[in-house]
């Protein structure tokens, strides 16, 4: 949708981060909606088949499919009627050889009010990127988003203050129903009547870079280690143990992807101290070593 990027910043980010090409937008304004093809590139210098960031929220309503797609370094594989959340931050690749078709929202952020986004659930990176609608969901969100595409391509109608108004109340209305459905859909696979694990993930993310215990997140929950154990597996089928491993992993890839720190400084990063240490709970985890993934990403 663009072609320019922002250089490597002086963290020693080596991914590209591609902004979002506000001058490229009707009348200028935070977001675009249009269709996806072939004849339409992401940016025009991207590295489509390799790991990249953007700056902005992309979804993916496909009318096409399969389409296999990397988030995060977990692989989705996207169906006709099957939409794709990728937030701020996150790292993707698209698929090489793959035909892309339906219509692509992207907006920037600071385009919503807060409120806006709280309701939304903009940031919410715990939901699922991948979401499947049934039909009168499917109904709901490709009308949303075919209103909010008219609105957008109207740039003659109204002035542009209240041109980007509208903009702002449709583009709500449609991800507020988007949100509905990622947060239906984390229940169904979480279970969240039982709000165990929802406090321990969010303790997680909170602590994993320092605290990779199962029993000191139980005491810090007040719960015992066997009713931790339980909640976890209920919500995801895994055990606690796996789930923070997990979210280690997650960040230790994040920081050899996007930055140049040297491996021994990534480890204590996510909680190693002792880089063979790292080494060897990296390799067990991704059956590479953290310099061998580095590598396969330059």
């Amino acid at each position: 949708m663009a072609d320019r990027t922002s250089p490597p910043g002086e963290d020693g980010d080596l991914i590209r981060t591609f902004p979002f090409p506000s001058d490229l937008s009707v009348c200028g304004v935070g977001m675009q909606v249009g269709p996806m093809g072939a004849d339409r590139a992401w940016h025009a210098d991207a590295p489509l088949d390799k790991v990249h960031r953007i700056d902005f929220h992309v979804v993916m309503l496909f009318s096409a499919g399969p389409v296999r797609h990397m988030i995060d370094f977990a692989e989705y594989q996207a169906r006709a009627g099957d939409l794709l959340w990728i937030r701020p931050g996150q790292v993707h690749r698209f698929s090489t050889g793959a035909e892309y078709r339906g219509t692509v929202l992207t907006m920037q952020p600071g385009f919503l009010p807060r409120a806006t986004v709280e309701a939304t659930g903009l940031y919410r990176y715990d939901l699922p990127p991948l979401l499947h609608p049934d039909e009168p969901e499917l109904a709901g969100l490709t009308a949303a988003l075919d209103q909010l595409r008219r609105e957008y391509e109207d740039d003659v109608t109204l002035p542009l203050g209240l041109h980007t108004a509208v903009l702002r109340h449709s583009l709500t209305a449609f991800l507020l129903r988007l949100a509905h459905l990622a947060a239906r859909s984390a229940e169904a696979r979480s279970n969240p009547s039982d709000t165990t694990f929802t406090l321990f993930r969010d303790a997680v993310e909170k602590g994993f870079a320092t605290n990779h215990s199962v029993s000191a997140y139980a005491d810090h929950l007040a719960i015992s280690r066997r009713t931790l154990v339980r909640a976890v597996r209920a919500a995801t089928g895994e055990t606690p143990k796996g789930f923070i491993d997990k979210r280690v992993v997650l960040e230790a890839k994040r920081l050899l992807a996007h930055t140049d720190l040297p491996i021994g400084r990534v480890g204590v990063a996510v909680g190693f101290p002792d880089a063979a240490n790292f080494s060897k709970f990296f390799h067990q985890h991704t059956d590479m070593t953290p310099a061998a993934f580095r590598a396969e990403l330059r």
